[in-house]
């Protein structure tokens, strides 16, 4: 499989598919057998979905379906705006989501005109919203956070700090009470997870939150828990390509292969080979990764290649994204989702069970699949 949002394809919204080698449609249709048998291929309208598909309309909530088909009426009322604060918007990510909230429209969410970074800066421009930037370790950034959700009720954070500012910023909003969408890696994941779910506080935490990609990943395990050992002798071989700062192997990659290795492979995630160098990265195809010139310093591009145990049949899978807008989109959308998770107005399952909780799958279960 090979997915792509590159301007060298297309727009950056484009997706091609490309399952080889030996007998394409049987593996095509191994994928939608999977798919077929999950929830996930099946989407629930919800005022997520609708509020961006029609953010003026879809202000009103309606009748939501539940997953056991049963109807619960909600009140009809005006949704506000949701208030989205983001940490620390002075890097690429951080600033390529502050900019996705922005272009979302004010209708459906706003900018808080304040950010934490990891020391007080200027301010920062982003559209019409100047934002300040404070220093999340002097001060006493707990007050600060308490004064915005006073004066923006309904407040989710968006974390794109440092990955050795993970679980420090956790801990502040945990100990705030405030829900946020957590889109950096690295940290002690282990220990943020556990922390977060014995607070009961409502989070999104992904390591990957670019939402086709994600659903990719969704495929790849349903695929690995529907047929187990279907590559069993197969040999995997892993080669990621990012921008020359990022030096660990991707979240993305790992929960690939944990999917590969369930399906038989046995791939060690230290051999994946890391390009780094950029000759290699501009590089045509095959003796390179084609990473287009002005992606270089925002790219992610990944190939797993399968190759049977007589070398007669080989698959390729391939997702290459240029830029960091996929990733700014499904941020916004996490926080959107997570807003509707918070407070006394949700009536969903998820709140009924008490789970708080939720990755970028369970964004994309409730009708997050939107795309710009």
């Amino acid at each position: 499989m090979q997915i792509e949002m590159c301007p060298s394809s297309g727009p950056q919204s484009a997706v091609s598919t490309l399952l080889g080698a030996h007998n394409v449609h049987a593996q095509y249709a191994l994928v939608a057998m999977s798919l077929a048998a999950s929830s996930l291929g099946t989407t629930r309208p919800t005022t997520l979905a609708s509020r961006r598909a029609n953010p003026v309309s879809a202000r009103i909530n309606v009748a939501r379906v539940c997953a056991k088909s049963r109807a619960r009426a909600r009140t009809t009322t005006m949704a506000a705006a949701v208030p989205i604060m983001v940490n620390d918007l002075t890097g690429k990510m951080g600033r390529a989501v502050a900019d996705a909230v922005v272009a979302r429209g004010a209708d459906v969410c706003y900018l808080v005109p304040v950010a934490f970074s990891g020391e007080a800066k200027d301010p920062v421009s982003v559209g019409d919203v100047t934002v300040d930037i404070k220093s999340i370790r002097d001060g006493d950034p707990g007050a600060i956070i308490k004064s915005l959700k006073s004066e923006h009720p309904g407040l989710i954070v968006v974390d794109y700090t440092l990955p050795a500012a993970v679980n420090a910023n956790a801990a502040l909003y945990v100990a705030n009470d405030q829900p946020f969408v957590m889109g950096t890696t690295g940290g002690d994941r282990e220990k943020l997870l556990k922390d977060v779910t014995d607070a009961k506080l409502p989070a999104v935490i992904a390591p990957q939150m670019g939402k086709q990609v994600v659903a990719f990943q969704a495929a790849m395990k349903l695929m690995a828990t529907n047929f187990p050992g279907a590559f069993k002798g197969y040999t995997l071989t892993v080669t990621e390509s990012h921008q020359s700062s990022k030096v660990d192997t991707s979240g993305t990659a790992k929960a690939i292969v944990e999917s590969f290795n369930e399906l038989g492979c046995g791939f060690d995630i230290a051999d994946a080979v890391l390009v780094r160098d950029v000759p290699t990265q501009i590089a045509p195809i095959p003796t390179g990764m084609g990473v287009p010139e002005e992606h270089i310093l925002g790219h992610a591009f990944h190939t797993y290649k399968l190759t049977s145990p007589d070398n007669t049949v080989s698959f390729e899978f391939q997702h290459n994204v240029c830029g960091r807008s996929i990733y700014a989109e499904g941020s916004v959308d996490a926080a959107l989702f997570l807003s509707d998770k918070v407070g006394d107005g949700c009536d969903s399952e998820d709140c009924e069970a008490g789970k708080t909780l939720f990755d970028m799958i369970d964004v994309l279960k409730e009708g997050g699949m939107v795309t710009n």
